[in-house]
């Protein structure tokens, strides 16, 4: 990577916005010693431009109202359509210029006090910035909203909307504590890059800078328009023409009555080999846009995919290991020794607890043997993160902790950033002790619904400040959050089992607001980048966290109440989208580790006890890399090793299907090394730009299709409409095992 000194001013032409006499300018020389954000991000500021303003206030909520309902809208179905923050970015240009252009430019109250006007001038890229920040709240899925599914639809217990309410709120609202704690480590180091964010930045400047149009060539706007135009066309094809373009698992086609060869080939609900989608919402759904993955962080995460899923799973399987061959390979499902479906229902008891005696007549859960090694890949991340952190970032940690920054060693974006007014600590300090005061009212008040007790939440915050540190260090540096919810579970489960709806309730308060904080830096880091004053970043998070809360469980409680069977895979009638393959899993989830309890499956009791073996070699493998590094300085591909990325990679599966990382890994590759590397060019002016242009295409359209054909129930059924082409995949391949549509062994 170049030092700062190496680097050249940026390749994308300022503005005339940028060039005012206004305009706080560093010179070319001063630069990001990344290099990735030095190409993209423009090293200049005009402080006069008005960023507070009506359209600003009417754009952003209704961008995040329209975002928030959308997300939850469609994140019940099968393919959960996932519509970033960039379709609203793009979608709010013409009516912000609309706006300025018919709105009055009337001053109201000239020369008092209270002086406003609803049309300040153009409409400029700093307003933009913060609709955007809106609309990121929308964007985001309110993870606390797995709650109330899990209760309302799979136990069928009460939970008031109240109740629910308070829950949301304080989840998302909580992560503000850890935000404002970690700022200076998270946000103004330059070291901390947060790739993500370039994605935005590089359309930021592509809608609002003039660009001169090269010969032969295109503008950012140009080529921006292109792609969305080709990305919004083709979505009807795997949206709705021809599903299977999802997942082309050609083994399955060869050998159509083989149950091994597609165990082997499918890349929905087997290993998927071979298996590759021609789908953008299938690619990114789950690990974000390959387009936006430093080159290093996908080759992490390949190799720790091809670890899990085509050594240590089929190994495990073809040795039985966990009477392996009488579940199916891949499933989210939880299963008797005889291989059947797990009735949950039987060991409940009337209060809501686990009925040890029911029990123990319908036997030990088992799991297929993806998502028992797919834990146990939780288990090594989860410590490969604390010993990554300190071995590699240590010393910087210390540093920054002992003292604020240095003039030296603050980059041009922070300098720049220091002529504003910070957002003082105790703002964030007020917001976290009012929201830990709530969280333990909703606790004890109503205790009879949320089941966690008083102390439950200050060991869930606990652990949340304890992580924030280190995943969001490596979520900033290599775009991948290691996923931690598995040590709140194991935690709260080994301490209090038998109560469900505790776990998942501690689980979202220890893991899932710190997942928020980490959402919050990432947005304080756009607004560095782009020169947003830190109070006005502040106040368009905190309103849009709350309307993204109120709308998120407004839809989901209305889909509740008017979808008949929605996520009951069993009742749905067949082709149903209501299936909810993120809920699922998050109930499997507090049925594993709430209502049984880790130790009945992965302690003294337990089936799974021998993949705690998984924590010390999470240990181990960040200290090998280590000790390599130091015995060889001079090769520095070897720090590039992150084994929280590496053994994290598969931790989103299931729901996650093999397809959706074998096609995500490809792009990875054609993007972060062979353009990034042998086309720079190119790279540098159109690869972000790319990454926004198909994320808007595809949401557009697939709003377009639910509209105009989902909602009229007009569907195709023929050859291209099955997802995946392999009915055997999910089958067991023990004796004597029998499952409906497989064959008997």
């Amino acid at each position: 990577m170049k030092s700062a000194h190496e680097i050249a001013a940026p390749l994308l032409q300022r503005s005339q916005s940028y060039q005012s006499h206004a305009s706080d300018e560093l010179t070319g020389a001063e630069n990001s010693p990344i290099e990735q954000v030095a190409l993209t991000v423009p090293i200049t500021d005009n402080r006069n431009l008005p960023v507070v303003t009506f359209r600003m206030w009417t754009l952003g909520t209704l961008a995040c109202a329209l975002l928030s309902f959308l997300n939850q809208f469609f994140w019940y179905r099968r393919e959960p359509l996932s519509i970033t923050s960039i379709s609203a970015q793009i979608a709010v240009v013409p009516l912000g210029h609309l706006m300025a252009s018919v709105i009055t430019d009337r001053v109201f109250f000239k020369g008092k006090r209270w002086e406003f006007t609803l049309n300040p001038g153009p409409f400029n890229i700093k307003e933009h910035v913060l609709i955007t920040i809106f609309a990121n709240s929308g964007a985001g899925n309110v993870y606390a909203i797995h709650i109330v599914s899990a209760v309302k639809i799979f136990y069928k217990k009460n939970l008031t909307f109240f109740v629910s309410l308070l829950v949301v709120i304080t989840t998302q609202v909580l992560g503000f504590g850890w935000a404002g704690i970690f700022r200076r480590y998270l946000v103004e180091p330059a070291a901390m890059w947060w790739p993500q964010n370039l994605v935005q930045v590089s359309l930021f400047r592509a809608l609002h800078e003039k660009e001169e149009r090269n010969k032969g060539g295109l503008t950012r706007n140009q080529f921006f328009l292109i792609a969305f135009i080709c990305s919004f066309a083709y979505y009807i094809f795997p949206g709705y023409l021809f599903p299977i373009l999802t997942s082309l698992s050609w083994m399955c086609w060869i050998f159509p009555s083989s149950v091994l060869a597609q165990q082997l080939g499918s890349g929905l609900h087997g290993l998927g080999i071979g298996a590759i989608g021609f789908d953008w919402s299938s690619i990114s759904s789950y690990l974000g846009s390959p387009l936006a993955s430093p080159w290093f962080a996908t080759a992490n995460i390949a190799i720790g995919f091809a670890l899990v899923t085509y050594v240590i799973t089929p190994v495990a399987y073809w040795f039985d290991i966990y009477k392996a061959k009488t579940f199916s390979i891949f499933s989210d499902d939880l299963f008797t020794a005889s291989g059947q479906r797990y009735n949950i229902s039987a060991i409940i008891d009337s209060k809501f607890h686990l009925d040890s005696q029911a029990y123990e007549r319908e036997g030990p859960l088992h799991l297929s043997i993806f998502f028992a090694m797919s834990y146990g890949a939780s288990f090594a991340c989860l410590t490969a993160t604390v010993v990554h952190v300190f071995l590699f970032h240590g010393k910087e940690i210390w540093q920054l902790s002992k003292s604020a920054f240095q003039e030296s060693k603050m980059d041009v974006h922070t300098k720049l950033m220091r002529k504003y007014k910070q957002v003082p600590e105790w703002w964030f300090m007020c917001i976290l002790l009012v929201n830990i005061g709530a969280t333990m009212f909703a606790c004890e008040y109503y205790n009879n619904q949320l089941q966690l007790p008083w102390w439950g939440i200050f060991l869930a915050c606990g652990l949340a400040i304890f992580f924030t540190l280190p995943v969001g260090i490596i979520t900033a540096t290599t775009n991948q959050t290691p996923a931690l919810n598995v040590i709140t579970e194991y935690i709260i489960g080994y301490i209090y089992p038998g109560f469900p709806v505790a776990n998942i309730l501690f689980k979202v308060y220890g893991y899932i607001s710190m997942k928020q904080g980490i959402t919050f830096l990432q947005d304080f880091k756009l607004g560095h980048y782009m020169k947003i004053p830190p109070r006005t970043m502040f106040m368009a998070q905190i309103v849009g966290t709350i309307i993204a809360a109120l709308v998120h469980l407004g839809t989901a409680w209305w889909l509740m109440e008017t979808v008949p069977e929605i996520c009951d895979r069993a009742m749905l009638p067949a082709g149903s989208p209501w299936t909810c393959p993120g809920d699922h899993v998050f109930y499997d989830a507090s049925v594993i580790w709430g209502l049984i309890g880790p130790r009945r499956i992965f302690g003294d009791l337990g089936y799974y006890s021998a993949t705690n073996w998984f924590f010390l070699g999470g240990a181990i493998a960040p200290l090998l890399v280590w000790l390599a590094y130091k015995a060889f300085p001079n090769q520095h591909w070897i720090r590039l090793i992150t084994m929280p990325v590496l053994l994290g990679a598969t931790v989103n599966m299931p729901p996650a299907t093999a397809v959706n990382y074998t096609s995500w890994i490809i792009i990875g590759f054609f993007s972060g090394f062979i353009a990034y590397r042998y086309y720079r060019n190119w790279w540098s002016r159109n690869n972000y730009v790319l990454s926004g242009a198909l994320d808007a295409g595809l949401a557009f359209m697939g709003v377009l299709l639910y509209l105009c054909l989902g909602m009229e129930h007009v569907s195709l059924s023929w050859w291209g409409s099955d997802p995946d082409g392999c009915p055997l995949a999910s089958c067991p391949t023990a004796s004597g095992v029998f499952v409906k549509g497989c064959p008997v062994f």
